[in-house]
């Protein structure tokens, strides 16, 4: 890194940020920064707290401490001036089933106040990133599930956020599918976007220009995919080898009190 990238600020800033749900800590003490224009990836085993962290940084909910920046603002006491900033694409993304394609990603640009002189220009580009201008008019609820998830992309596309949060978009999505919505998010992100991504497919977390490894509510490490898998054959087997080590030595902190 070069000195005036390091006088660059971070696009996203999470510090010392913990989470509780009455008596679970659902985050301890996670810090890392997000630097612009690149794919940020979140990895870890189920329960391991991405999806809390994604939804802290949407402002879906309140850190119980610590604070979340986002282009420099706090995404609390600021949440009105992030929310155009930001495209948030939960799990189970609320498509409405009866509407077309079209109406969808109209009623998106319809909250977000997209003037109707740039509709047409917007539908044409996402929905055909998407392949689904031959579908324009087939009701969402009849699409197949990886045309629902690169539906759900393109409304969230619709109002050009500058950071693009998705918790594991392709899950449960067949494989063709899944590689050409990755297609999708590496040219959004050539084209300037930030993406921070949770997935549950290592081979997508090889895609990522930086991955946080997260276990139990921690981040274990913050690391380039091939830095992260040094010394092992995989990703898959760094992940496994690192997630055991912290394991074991829970373990034997627990036998030694």
């Amino acid at each position: 890194m070069t000195a005036a990238q390091q006088d660059i600020p971070p696009q996203v800033r999470v510090q010392n940020v913990s989470l509780f749900f009455k008596q679970v800590k659902a985050l301890s003490d996670v810090s890392f920064d997000v630097t612009r224009g690149c794919i940020f990836g979140l990895i870890g085993s189920d329960g391991a707290g991405k999806s809390s962290m994604l939804r802290l940084m949407a402002g879906m909910l309140k850190p119980s401490t610590g604070d979340i920046f986002i282009e420099g603002l706090h995404n609390v006491r600021q949440r009105k001036q992030i929310k155009p900033l930001i495209g948030y694409m939960p799990q189970r993304f609320g498509l409405y089933r009866d509407l077309t394609v079209e109406e969808n990603i109209d009623f998106f640009m319809d909250v977000f106040g997209i003037a109707r002189t740039e509709r047409k220009k917007r539908k044409e580009k996402y929905l055909g990133f998407s392949n689904l201008l031959p579908f324009v008019n087939r009701p969402a609820g009849n699409l197949s599930g990886g045309m629902k998830q690169k539906l759900g992309l393109a409304c969230v596309l619709s109002h050009e956020p500058k950071l693009l949060i998705l918790d594991e978009p392709t899950n449960g999505v067949d494989p063709v599918s899944r590689g050409e919505f990755w297609e999708i998010l590496t040219q959004m992100r050539q084209e300037g976007m930030t993406l921070i991504v949770s997935t549950a497919y290592l081979d997508e977390g090889e895609k990522c220009d930086r991955l946080a490894l997260m276990h139990g509510g921690v981040i274990l490490q913050t690391a380039s995919p091939a830095v992260m898998k040094t010394g092992h054959a995989t990703l898959e087997a760094a992940l496994i080898a690192r997630i055991q080590e912290v394991d074991r030595e829970l373990a034997d902190d627990t036998f030694s009190l």
